[in-house]
């Protein structure tokens, strides 16, 4: 796919005098050395009126970012996952506030580490829509900092390898205690991972398969996938971030990554590889309620039970442990979601959605607007700049009605 941005951008309600603050901005990044190169592409009523490139997919050897460059999207993995689920509740394979147990029998037993390093049985059991909207209790481990008691358990279970299989990931978590009882607090965590080990199970195929066939393949997503084919390894990103001795080091590299093959976990969470192009497209799928280009692939109904906040306003603001509230911000099945603009302290419209990943990708879909926003780069971690709330203001000034 070639993404052209329409020449007469005011048809779409966009300045022409004000679009390029968006350059502006990606490029005071890249010139200042803190990102390597970005992508950024904005869509409105399924046109795109912004396309940008900047910078190097690799700075090293200076090989420029393209438009077909290839990314680790990490958590924007998440909302691929919950459609593939939510594509069988739809053959009523599943009901939301059915036990994971039910389908997981290994979670049947899964214990509470209270306060006092005790464990305790959950006040209720761990239910599906728990997975989706992060309430099950689980964690992320030690690598996210979340300083939890029982992070220490997720890094002794070796979880950060992709040399295992989905089944055995989900079992070496289920053998470990929860950090919350069920429902009683939003904390994000690996649970859309088992989120993907339930495709496998209710579907009968392998998670990467099930998302080839009905939902790559039907979106003509080329590029999306759980590892990098050898012929593309020369589009691949290198990944930056903050190490020991700087902060714009190199932490993968295409040539020695872990994304080559043989890859046996097909991570539901955080695994996939992705493009500026193809990301568009399930992006507007979403907006469309379902559909691209007259393939259906969910009801819109279905959407607008995903993209609504389904956490009771007991566990409102949502937080990432130890950091600020998002404000303003609730979470659907497998989306953030925006209840109050003013709270949140960014432009946007209530009932906006999307979701970013680790090295700093994001989407957002504004459904009153009909608009698409995308950010693509590659550096860790997350937050180190202020990059997406600056993107957001950037699109949202340049559109004028």
């Amino acid at each position: 796919m070639t993404i052209q941005a329409v020449e007469d951008v005011g048809t779409l309600g966009f300045s022409t005098e004000r679009l390029p603050r968006i350059h502006n901005l990606m490029q005071r990044y890249v010139e200042s050395g803190k990102l390597a190169g970005t992508i950024a592409c904005v869509s409105r009523r399924g046109q795109v009126v912004y396309f940008d490139m900047l910078g190097h997919q690799n700075f090293e050897n200076r090989t420029p970012m393209a438009e077909d460059s290839i990314f680790r999207i990490y958590s924007m993995t998440k909302p691929i996952t919950s459609v593939a689920l939510m594509m069988l509740y739809e053959e009523s394979l599943f009901n939301l506030r059915d036990e994971v147990s039910q389908y997981i029998p290994a979670f049947k037993d899964v214990k509470v580490l209270n306060a006092d390093g005790r464990l305790e049985t959950p006040l209720r059991p761990i239910t599906i829509q728990d997975l989706l909207r992060h309430t099950a209790g689980l964690s992320y481990g030690g690598y996210a900092e979340t300083k939890l008691p029982v992070d220490k358990f997720y890094d002794e279970a070796n979880l950060l390898t992709n040399k295992i299989t989905n089944e055995e990931f989900v079992k070496r978590i289920a053998s470990l205690p929860l950090a919350f009882h069920p429902g009683s607090k939003w904390h994000y965590s690996v649970a859309t991972d088992v989120v993907g080990y339930l495709v496998e199970i209710l579907s009968g195929m392998p998670l990467a398969d099930f998302m080839q066939e009905k939902i790559f393949k039907p979106l003509g997503m080329t590029d999306t996938a759980f590892h990098i084919e050898p012929s593309k390894l020369n589009r691949f990103c290198t990944l930056y971030g903050k190490t020991s001795n700087s902060d714009f080091g190199v932490l993968d590299l295409p040539e020695t990554s872990e994304y080559l093959p043989p890859v046996a976990l097909h991570a539901g969470g955080s695994g996939l590889v992705s493009t500026t192009s193809d990301y568009l497209k399930f992006a507007q799928f979403i907006l469309n309620k379902g559909e691209l280009d007259g393939v259906r692939l969910i009801a819109p109904m279905t959407v607008e039970l995903m993209t609504s906040n389904h956490l009771p306003t007991a566990l409102l603001p949502i937080a990432f442990e130890g950091t600020d509230p998002m404000l303003g911000m609730g979470f659907g099945l497998g989306f953030s979601v925006m209840l109050d603009v003013a709270q949140t302290g960014v432009m946007g419209s209530v009932g906006d959605h999307g979701w970013g990943g680790y090295a700093e990708t994001f989407f957002w879909i504004d459904p009153q607007l009909s608009l698409i926003g995308l950010l693509m780069t590659q550096y860790l971690p997350s937050g180190t700049y202020p990059i997406r709330k600056e993107f957001r203001t950037a699109v949202y000034q340049a559109l004028i009605n």
